[in-house]
């Protein structure tokens, strides 16, 4: 059965409450509800999508359900029709015929469900099944994108974020229930969101999709499993002034007319805050691009850098002078009479 990560879906972390589930359902409600999109096939599937989400995750049992069992809840929903689903110790896998005792075939048919007939073809498989299905397991892993400017991709730094991690409920002790039912305090997920400040270090060079990953900041594990780790991934916002493709970077530099067209020297600034005085050779025609070995983005995962390629933009007089118009006529005729010598 294929897996739907409601919490993913609604945009909540997995300690969310009942009351900011369903605000998150009516957010996205109203964004994606047939009436606001008419004709719309991907809104309306979405719209139902959400809406099995916070059916799911609203509900108390069902969302300890989903939560224990993943893809296969709603087979675990379908073995116990009919009956009560919970029997007389208050445990989700007593059904009748068992008197919460462990006789009868309750407890074989939900491993049934899940694993296959053939789960009980062998002595003691069911006993390995319960202790395979109870074994601690790694949490899932986070991803959290973060933007950041050229310039902090190409010197690097740190960063200071503000996260919402779970800890034990100090009410249940972690176990979501107290006296056979749902812990009030924690809705019967064991766990309890808290607020939590980290520093990450965003090394030199990195591009738009890196990842920068935090050990074990990630969904606590199921059955006291470790938890899952926390990933950021990259978006580097567009520079002003730069264009980066790859680990080289493009510019425009302004060059006077008349160090074009004589030479001379232009200044170029680089993102390390220094500039660089670019020699320009008479003559130098607009568009004409020098390559600045090594000024570019830093190697993410190589030593050195790119390159800094610099266009030449020639920057024309205005608000002449009569004697700059004088001589740039001087220039014209000059030119002129060459043309027709």
């Amino acid at each position: 059965m294929e897996y739907k990560d409601y919490y993913k879906i609604l945009g909540v972390a997995r300690g969310a409450s009942t009351d900011e589930i369903k605000q998150a359902f009516r957010k996205l409600a109203r964004q994606y509800h047939p009436d606001v999109n008419p004709g719309d096939k991907k809104a309306e599937a979405k719209f139902k999508e959400i809406n099995e989400a916070c059916e799911v995750l609203s509900d108390p049992e069902k969302r300890r359900r989903y939560d224990l069992l993943g893809p296969n809840w709603q087979q675990f929903a379908g073995a116990g029709a009919g009956r009560t689903g919970r029997g007389a110790s208050g445990s989700p896998f007593d059904f009748p015929g068992t008197g919460g005792s462990g006789g009868g075939s309750g407890f074989s048919d939900f491993f049934e469900v899940l694993f296959g007939r053939g789960a009980q073809a062998q002595p003691g498989a069911r006993g390995m099944r319960e202790e395979t299905y109870k074994r601690p397991r790694q949490g899932e892993n986070i991803e959290q994108p973060v933007e950041v400017t050229l310039q902090e991709a190409y010197t690097g730094g740190m960063r200071n974020f503000n996260i919402q991690s779970t800890v034990p409920c100090t009410a249940c002790q972690g176990k979501g229930q107290l006296l056979g039912k749902a812990c009030a305090s924690c809705q019967g997920q064991g766990m309890l969101p808290k607020n939590k400040r980290i520093q990450v270090k965003i090394p030199p060079g990195v591009d738009n999709g890196s990842k920068i990953r935090v050990a074990g900041e990630g969904q606590p594990g199921p059955n006291g499993g470790p938890r899952g780790d926390l990933y950021f991934v990259i978006n580097v916002k567009p520079d002003s002034l730069y264009e980066r493709k790859g680990d080289d970077l493009y510019m425009d530099v302004e060059v006077e007319l008349v160090t074009a067209m004589l030479g001379g020297q232009a200044a170029v600034p680089i993102l390390d805050g220094r500039k660089l005085a670019l020699s320009i050779p008479p003559e130098t025609q607009n568009g004409t691009t020098f390559r600045l070995a090594s000024k570019g983005m830093p190697r993410l995962r190589n030593e050195g850098h790119g390159n800094l390629y610099a266009r030449v933009k020639v920057m024309l007089p205005m608000h002449l002078s009569s004697e700059e118009r004088t001589l740039f006529e001087q220039l014209a005729r000059g030119r002129n009479a060459e043309v027709h010598s």
